[in-house]
Formats: structure tokens, C-alpha cells, sequence
């Protein structure tokens, strides 16, 4: 990239960016399966309730926002805790830029830092990008899931990727959340991950 991207921790504040990246998915593709586009207060709520557990990453270029990704309960069962789900949208102007590689950088980066062992991707098909982004960020396709979704008069696959952060042990920590992770590094005044690229909120 010529422009120098940003990686950041998102804010509230973002919220409004973040949709109208958002709105466009929603509204013109199935590579989100949410028909209505969400309320800002919806947009935060989300935002709010993602950031108690994982971290959720915004992209910029020069102060304006081209993309975002953040982690999520892949599943709810006690056993699943060391294998969460990733999500990333890039603004469709800014695609095809390196952007989303650098992202999911920093996210994985963190992820592993809080003591996750996968992270799980789920595409809706068709979609060529996504699929070689997860490629190029060391992820292995592990399944489809044929015809599970139905939008824009048509029904949709999802194919899934896993991404192994780090060697599987017996008896597993519990992964800390996010917010343990600051307050460790605030109290022990060690570098945070990600070499202090993003403002910690």
C-alpha cells in the first residue's frame, strides 16, 4: 500500500463508519446472511458486547476507517472456549489492498496472546476474495455447510477455514478476555502485542 494503514482498537465512537461499511454487505451481497441493516445503537451494542471477551480491530487510512475485524463465541458449550470465530469487512472501494491480511494480523496476533488455540472462518459462497484471504493468512478449509443459507433469491454454501494459533496441550488455560489482557500489561508495564500499534482503550 502507498498510504500507510492504521490498526487501532475500534471505539463507540466508530460505530457510524463501521455501518456504512456494513450497509453495503447487507443490502447488496450474501457474504453476510443479516437482511436489515442494524441501528447505530444495534452497531454499538454489538460492538460493546464483543469487546467484554475479544478484541475488534478498525483499519485507516489517513483517519478514515476501510475496515474492521473482530472475534466471537464460535460456539457456546463449555469446550469450545479456546476456539473462537472471526469476522472482517473491508470497505468496497478499499478491497484487494492488503488491508484485510494486515488485520487479521493483529487480531490473531492478539487472539493467541489471550491464550486461544484456533480461530474458525465461515465464507458464504460464492466469494473467490475471501476465500484466498484466509488461504494467504495460513488458514486450512476444514468443511461446507451445502446450502444453509437463503438470500437475494438463492440459496448459499458457507465453506469453513481453521486456523491453528499455536500447538494444542493437555489441560488448556482458560483464555483471558481482553480486558485481563490490558490490565496485565497496565500493571506490569510490559509492551503490549502488536508492538503498541494500537491505541488500548
Amino acid at each position: 500500500m502507498e498510504k500507510k494503514v492504521k490498526i487501532r482498537i475500534a471505539t463507540a465512537s466508530d460505530c457510524k463508519d463501521l455501518l456504512e461499511i456494513y450497509r453495503y454487505f447487507v443490502l447488496n451481497t450474501a457474504i453476510t446472511f443479516e437482511y436489515e441493516v442494524p441501528t447505530i445503537e444495534e452497531m454499538e451494542e454489538r460492538m460493546k458486547n464483543i469487546k467484554t471477551k475479544y478484541p475488534y480491530l478498525v483499519a485507516e487510512i489517513e483517519n478514515k476507517i476501510v475496515g474492521y475485524a473482530y472475534a466471537t463465541d464460535f460456539r457456546y458449550r463449555t469446550a469450545y472456549q479456546w476456539s473462537p470465530e472471526c469476522t472482517i469487512y473491508i470497505h468496497k472501494d478499499f478491497q484487494d489492498k492488503g488491508i484485510g491480511k494486515m488485520l487479521y494480523q493483529k487480531l490473531f496476533e492478539i487472539l493467541k496472546f489471550q491464550g486461544f488455540y484456533n480461530v474458525f472462518g465461515g465464507v458464504a459462497l460464492p466469494n473467490d476474495a475471501s476465500i484466498a484471504l484466509h488461504l494467504k493468512c495460513g488458514f486450512k478449509e476444514v468443511g461446507i455447510f451445502e446450502n444453509i443459507g437463503y438470500k437475494l433469491n438463492k440459496w448459499h454454501s458457507t465453506k469453513w477455514f481453521q486456523l491453528v494459533l499455536k500447538e494444542h496441550e493437555i489441560n488448556p488455560s482458560t483464555p483471558k478476555n481482553i480486558n485481563e489482557i490490558k490490565l496485565y500489561y497496565h500493571d506490569t508495564g510490559k509492551s503490549l502485542p502488536t508492538n503498541n500499534l494500537m491505541a488500548w482503550q
